[in-house]
């Protein structure tokens, strides 16, 4: 363990000029937190909930899910197969028990959305139609609208949320920071809040329990798949709170997204891996088909492998990307299976049933978050995370295709079937005693410029250095006070603490890949555990080694 340094303990802002009351409030409307919101109200209709999210309702990272939910639904398929795929895509970092409630648990979780009014692609005898992803060796991902699964989840979670009228939906809201009781534990939290009429401004909720669904951090770097709403302000706020961060280093890097030219920046388009898993391949600028011979699975290897063989091809040969070949399955099959990628593909000049796709990889998904138990609980009594933003063990160190959204479901369901029972008295608030602090909105380039340099696919101890003294000097004085310089002080915050996580683990293991330490070490086969101390440090450990299963170091037939 070492120093590190310092990041703002808690933000500035204004003095809340309005104060309500609830018993729960989420952060979050994705499917973790719509259904955490919906499974807590229909647990206790008596309790006050709250929803808050950034933007509107709909315009979280749940929609952007293309391939789809991955479940042991379908013929022969188990739980027990489905956990094999996700440990071995985990690379010896996952927790098993938490594996095994994803799986066994998520087909239940499953039907349930269906009964709540999700609308899966079928088969014409009615069954649901499967298809198979990287890393997986059943067909077992439930999609709908052919390649919009996220977009008709959310929308079936958010006309339940309509249904239900009793939950009151905050939008245009940014979480700023938790405020705690004297026990360390909380007692609400502050928000600001535009176009709200009286609840304009910073205001605060004082409230029994927070659960942060809050989703990713993709705007620490350049380029990502995430909406430009996944500024990392839930793990940056847990840590402000005295909540761990576990695993951070372990940052997907999405093999196949859409390369739109060296200077572009921001959310970039996806191709959903189900297009290899119909068919598609990879070849370099020669047409040589590269990633045969580097894995069993070929084009369908889990994604750290593609992306490293991708990242590797590209240095070998000077190009900026590679190609994705689909151009043999056919126009009326595009039309059918993946109309919105055709449709974005077409936007972008690239007509993929006549063309090769230029494809890079891109930030996609951070595996790391605020680590909590089985049951979503964070170490801060009454603060419960779930989704992209918490770390439940599942991922390990390489999160398997299409076991986000059935995360964020599992563990949301399993939130709500405590919390009711553990709800905390009322408290009140206390002051913080740190001083607090910004960093200016202008300063995001320069914070996602490094981090993709020197934190991003290929990693090393000297550029880990390089980011971490760029992210330290940066001037927490004089920044202007508003959801620009919040934002960028979160991504500040996660930036630090991902590169303190990542010059840790001395080892390359699953999607985090040391060019300094390129073997797997198993002695590093634990979690670096990030966390915030008095003095605005952030510093890092190693904590336990998860559970294993040596049946997983072989991969099944």
């Amino acid at each position: 363990m070492t120093a590190r340094r310092p990041v703002p303990g808690r933000l500035r802002a204004p003095a809340p000029g309005w104060t309500i009351r609830a018993d729960v409030v989420v952060v979050g409307s994705g499917i973790a937190g719509l259904t955490a919101a919906l499974r807590i109200h229909a647990a206790d209709p008596s309790l006050r909930l709250i929803v808050v999210t950034k933007d509107v309702l709909a315009a979280g990272s749940t929609q952007w899910a293309q391939g789809g939910i991955a479940a042991a639904l379908g013929p022969g398929d188990t739980p027990e197969q489905h956990q094999r795929d996700t440990l071995v895509a985990g690379a010896g970092a996952c927790d098993v028990d938490a594996v095994r409630v994803l799986v066994t648990e998520g087909p239940a979780a499953v039907h349930e959305l269906i009964a709540l009014g999700t609308e899966f692609d079928l088969h014409p005898d009615g069954e649901l139609s499967l298809t198979r992803e990287g890393g997986h060796h059943r067909d077992r991902i439930a999609h709908a609208g052919g390649d919009a699964t996220g977009a008709e989840i959310q929308r079936a979670l958010i006309a339940a949320v309509e249904r239900a009228p009793e939950i009151e939906v905050v939008e245009h809201a940014l979480a700023v920071d938790l405020l705690r009781a004297a026990d360390g534990g909380v007692a609400g939290l502050t928000l600001h809040v535009l176009g709200e009429g009286r609840r304009d401004g910073v205001g605060a909720v004082h409230c029994r329990a927070v659960v942060l669904a809050s989703g990713g951090l993709g705007q620490v770097f350049s380029q990502s798949t995430n909406p430009s709403v996944s500024t990392g302000d839930g793990m940056a706020l847990a840590l402000r709170a005295g909540a761990r961060l576990r695993d951070l280093e372990f940052v997907q890097f999405h093999p196949t997204v859409m390369w739109l030219g060296p200077d572009s920046q921001g959310q970039q388009p996806l191709i959903s891996e189900a297009v290899r898993g119909e068919g598609a391949f990879l070849v370099d600028h020669d047409g040589r088909r590269f990633m045969r011979g580097e894995h069993e699975l070929a084009d369908l290897a889990p994604r750290d492998v593609v992306a490293k063989a991708i990242t590797r091809r590209m240095t070998e040969t000077g190009q900026p990307h590679v190609w994705l070949d689909a151009r043999h399955l056919g126009e009326a099959f595009w039309r059918r299976r993946f109309p919105t990628i055709l449709g974005v593909c077409r936007r972008h000049g690239v007509d993929p049933a006549t063309e090769l796709i230029p494809v890079a990889p891109a930030q996609h998904y951070v595996s790391g978050g605020v680590a909590t138990d089985l049951w979503g609980r964070t170490t801060v009594p009454g603060l419960y995370a779930t989704g992209e933003v918490a770390c439940s063990g599942v991922h390990g160190a390489n999160r398997l295709a299409s076991n986000s959204l059935l995360e964020g479901l599992v563990f949301s369901r399993r939130i709500a079937d405590v919390l009711p029972g553990e709800l905390r008295d009322w408290s009140d608030p206390v002051a913080d005693p740190r001083p607090a602090a910004l960093v200016g909105g202008g300063d995001r380039r320069a914070i996602q410029e490094v981090m993709t340099r020197r934190a991003g696919v290929l990693r090393e101890a000297d550029g880990l250095a390089e980011a971490l003294d760029l992210l330290g000097a940066l001037d927490r004085a004089d920044a202007e006070v508003g959801p620009a310089a919040w934002e960028t002080s979160n991504v500040l915050t996660v930036s630090t603490a991902l590169a303190e996580a990542a010059a840790m683990r001395t080892e390359t293991r699953g999607s985090h890949w040391r060019e300094d330490f390129p073997d797997r070490d198993e002695s590093r086969a634990g979690h670096v555990d990030t966390w915030l101390d008095v003095d605005g440090a952030v510093r890092a450990e190693w904590t336990y080694a998860p559970s294993t299963d040596p049946s997983t170091t072989e991969v099944p037939a």
